[in-house]
């Protein structure tokens, strides 16, 4: 039988750091923990440094502690950031996820292995950069029965693709196949088959996700759960339709387009420019609960999802272009999506478009605020209107004054050029501003900021404050409100949706 739970760390150094602490996730702060091939420790993911986050970069590093306890042994040095430690099935290797720290806000995550076990004293471990060669960012991975692969998911274009690697690091890694559409996450391989079994959810912007086995030689997935699929065989959720075009800037830039329930292509649809949040994410074609696509466009509206520069999935260079400048090219690529889908899809009306988003997606909406009155309206949810406050409010400090080019007192160019209050002055755009009350990352000052301009101004505006909620609308009749209060300010502003040409 069991015995009793033991606190591995209790008493230790470590736990005792005032930089102590796990590596953040959505729901707190992980250990990432894996058991050594021998059963006599675990090695797992946490920082020393994080008390330094005011004014510096910090790391998450792999220790190793003993399964009765002790101090832990850290196994790796440098300010990187890693993440979800594993074993091969034979012992030998570690691998796990790494971001490499640069002077960069923006790293991408990349799998590095460990030989093991790892002798010498602390922080002796020497990584191989297994998937170096490959200008993307790891999401999941799974190694091989035989150790001699592994099998990783990772952003491209808009979808998330299955790539493999060798573990020695021998051969760049490569795609496994090309998929036309929808995300890959969460893959996982059972460790005693035969032959690699490739399991992991999978979903499109009209399939919600199910799990589904990959064959990596035919270039398909077979699913193994139908959970939705009679729901979701009885809507009209049109696939989303990707397009790209060349900015003033000279860049790629990607976008994809969705379309109403009952799309009629010789009639017009408003548009509504909905832009991500991040920046470091990418629009991908994905069920999306937050800000499902087919519910926004269910009234009759067109939706543009824009893959900005800053975003993920088109190369480390491109998601780190936006460092120095946050919001005046992004929101440039923006309104020039807009004006390549008028030339590409003449169903979208010429004249009816709104644009928002949340977070970082908020605050691309306060700039166009700032910088343009070609909409008829915005939606700002969770969104900066001044850069210093949410300097000193934020849960997130160094990173923004590196992005923003130093520090906020000495008044660099950033921010004094590219924050939206100094042009409050400009506002004349229509705007609904969202934000939870329990919110973090953007704190609640920063929509009150934004909702007291608009008013004195005496620009139309409606401020919504949910008391329980975070940075995201999670709880479900505070969604359903959510969804209505933006469905209520388009069609206030968009009018009726869609219409003779």
């Amino acid at each position: 039988p069991a015995g009793p739970a033991r606190d591995l760390l209790a008493g230790s150094q470590l736990i005792a750091a005032p930089g102590y602490a796990g590596r953040a996730s959505d729901s707190g702060a992980d250990l990432d923990v894996a058991w050594t091939p021998d059963g006599a420790g675990l090695v797992f993911v946490a920082s020393d440094d994080r008390h330094r986050a005011a004014y510096a970069f910090t790391s998450q590093q792999l220790w190793l502690v003993p399964r009765t306890g002790g101090e832990p042994r850290r196994l790796t040095g440098g300010a990187h950031g890693w993440a979800r430690p594993g074993f091969t099935p034979d012992g030998r290797r570690l691998v796990a996820q790494v971001e490499r720290r640069s002077d960069k806000v923006y790293s991408k995550t990349e799998l590095a292995v460990i030989d093991w076990p790892v002798a010498g004293p602390a922080s002796t471990a020497a990584p191989r950069w297994i998937s170096a060669a490959l200008d993307l960012s790891v999401g999941s991975h799974a190694v091989t029965p035989d150790s001699r692969s592994v099998y990783f998911t990772a952003e491209e274009q808009g979808l998330e693709k299955v790539f493999v690697v060798p573990v020695s690091g021998a051969a760049p890694p490569r795609r496994v196949f090309e998929p036309r559409t929808g995300v890959y996450t969460n893959v996982v391989i059972p460790p005693r088959t035969r032959a690699p079994l490739l399991v992991a959810n999978w979903e499109d912007a009209s399939s919600p996700p199910e799990v589904v086995r990959i064959d990596p030689s035919r270039g398909t997935h077979a699913a193994l759960s139908a959970v939705n699929a009679e729901r979701v065989a009885a809507l009209d959720l049109p696939a989303v339709r990707h397009f790209w075009f060349t900015s003033s800037r000279g860049r790629r830039i990607h976008s994809m387009l969705v379309l109403p329930a009952g799309f009629d292509p010789a009639k017009r649809y408003p548009l509504f420019n909905m832009i991500h949040g991040g920046p470091h994410t990418m629009w991908r074609d994905q069920w999306f609960l937050r800000w499902n696509y087919h519910l926004l466009a269910s009234p009759g509206y067109v939706l543009l999802l824009t893959n900005y520069t800053g975003s993920t999935g088109f190369g480390e260079g491109f998601a780190q272009a936006i460092q120095g400048d946050p919001l005046r090219t992004p929101g440039e690529e923006l309104n020039e999506a807009v004006d390549a889908a008028l030339r590409e899809y003449p169903f979208i009306d010429p004249q009816r478009h709104c644009a928002g988003g949340a977070s970082y997606g908020g605050h691309l909406a306060n700039w166009l605020q700032a910088t343009t009155t070609r909409y008829r309206c915005l939606v700002s949810h969770a969104g900066l209107v001044n850069l210093e406050a949410q300097w000193g409010t934020s849960d997130t400090v160094y990173g923004r004054e590196v992005n923003n080019g130093g520090p906020v007192w000495e008044q660099g160019p950033v921010w004094r050029e590219q924050n939206p209050i100094r042009y409050a002055g400009r506002f004349r755009t229509p705007t609904l501003v969202t934000i939870g009350e329990q919110d973090f990352r953007v704190p609640l000052n920063n929509s009150l900021e934004y909702w007291t301009a608009l008013q004195r101004l005496q620009v139309p505006s409606r401020l919504v404050v949910f008391p329980d909620e975070n940075h995201w609308i999670l709880r479900g009749e505070n969604s359903r409100l959510f969804y209505g209060e933006i469905h209520g300010w388009l069609g206030r502003w968009l009018g009726p949706g869609s219409t003779a040409p």
